[in-house]
């Protein structure tokens, strides 16, 4: 099936773009509450999947053996801008493990904060594996391999103790089986996997409300998403999507984007899960189309419904600061009654 057109970008009065995508919005025992779109279609979530990925950290003990709180799980589940507190507090979780970023098999990347990366640029000759937005996930793959007495080498490869774990834990929570026909290589360089979209709203419900898993699964995945929406500044940055969102209610809003238009959210007072995936990959949208969402969830709370349309109608400024248009979650989205 072809996806609607769930935002559009206006120059001026004219549609110039439109994107394309699919939502859906499930509880903790898979009904899906609202949807739109194709939500069967196979779909990578990418970043936005890091707080399941986490999991096996906290359930072996790792995260306390180290001593973590909500900061540094907030960064295992992270896709940081690489600024500087991002890069040290990688760096400390990586020391308490009696490791350095000569372990980190993420690779390396500047900052993707515009004004950090040309102070990095000025201050060093080239990034390292702390600079790369997943350096605090690897960071907790290696604890865990160092408290379990893994093997660090190779930790991020396909088929791994580490993996495996990762991918159980997936499958587990999901519900989704993650097959080696629908795998392939993450931008950090483990393996990501291809499940319905529903599957990835499903699971975060249950990552919100516990249904269905069991009780140590359970703890690990609250006390997860407590932690990012405790200290969103390392899931994302300065001035990020996932960072401006959570701040906006606080211990109330769980959000993670991943690469290619996904976004995943959990909201706690409502026991809901929403998976999100705009069809060209692009961020304007995929942004757009989750703050509509979550609008219109939360429309009974007149502020916060209000703060989350104004950053899902957003003007586009040129360089002298003019605005020249908008982009605009579809009627299709902003009209949606989600109860």
């Amino acid at each position: 099936m072809s996806n609607p057109v769930l935002v559009e970008v206006f120059r001026g009065e004219t549609v110039e773009s439109r994107h394309r995508g699919a939502v859906v919005v499930t509880d903790g025992d898979g009904r899906i509450v609202y949807s739109v779109g194709d939500i069967e279609r196979p779909t990578f979530p990418r970043s936005a999947i890091k707080a399941i990925q986490a999991l096996p950290l906290v359930e072996s003990g790792a995260a306390d053996a180290y001593g973590f709180g909500n900061e540094e799980l907030a960064m295992a589940c992270a896709s940081h801008s690489g600024e500087p507190l991002h890069v040290s507090k990688a760096a400390d979780m990586l020391g308490r493990a009696g490791l350095d970023l000569s372990a980190l098999e993420c690779g390396a990347h500047w900052s993707s904060d515009q004004s950090v990366l040309i102070a990095q640029a000025r201050s060093m000759q080239e990034p390292t594996a702390l600079h790369n937005n997943c350096s605090g996930k690897h960071s907790g793959f290696l604890c865990t391999c160092v408290h379990l007495g893994i093997e660090t080498a190779g930790y991020s490869t396909l088929g791994s103790p580490t993996q495996t774990m990762v991918c159980e834990a997936m499958e587990s929570v999901t519900g989704a089986v993650h097959a080696l026909d629908r795998c392939g290589t993450d931008g950090c360089s483990i393996p990501t996997y291809a499940i319905p979209l529903k599957s990835l709203a499903h699971g975060f419900a249950r990552m919100v409300t516990g249904t269905g898993l069991p009780p140590v699964r359970a703890k690990a995945a609250k006390r997860l998403l407590d932690a990012t929406m405790a200290a969103p500044y390392y899931v994302a940055g300065t001035n990020r999507a996932c960072t401006r969102l959570m701040e906006m209610a606080p211990g109330r809003i769980f959000v993670k984007t991943g690469a290619e238009g996904v976004f995943v959210a959990a909201l706690p007072e409502f026991g809901l899960g929403i998976a999100i995936k705009c069809d060209d990959g692009a961020t304007r949208a995929s942004e757009a189309m989750v703050a509509a969402v979550l609008a219109r969830i939360f429309r009974n709370d007149a502020e916060l419904e209000s703060k989350l349309d104004r950053f899902a109608d957003r003007e586009m400024r040129n360089w002298n600061g003019i605005t020249y248009g908008v982009v605009s979650p579809a009627d299709i989205l902003t009209e949606a009654n989600i109860n």
